[in-house]
């Protein structure tokens, strides 16, 4: 009985949550909207950091392929010439 309840009332906050910041309809501040671009950036780095390391001990190598991408991706501005860089990168030096 507990984990249902504690299911419906955290369903009840994040759709309660949700359903008030739609129906507002006010502006954020410039601040907020700034601080918010930044939310997708540190989300892709919390969920690419950990696989760094790698299951076989090729963490350098996981490591100089991501600041392959990340210069590709800093210079072009283009996700997928990013990630197909990192992955050419990647299987090239694994190769070696």
């Amino acid at each position: 009985m507990t984990f249902w309840l504690t299911c419906a009332g955290m369903a009840a906050v994040t759709f309660g949550s949700r359903l008030t910041g739609l129906t507002m309809q006010m502006r954020l501040p410039p601040f907020w909207v700034r601080f918010l671009s930044f939310v997708p950036i540190a989300v892709f780095a919390a969920l690419v950091t950990p696989a760094l390391q790698g299951p076989r001990g090729e963490g350098e190598i996981r490591v100089v392929a991501a600041v392959a991408a990340t210069l590709v991706a800093w210079r072009t501005r283009n996700l997928g010439a990013a990630i197909a860089v990192g992955m050419a990168a990647f299987w090239l030096l694994r190769l070696i």
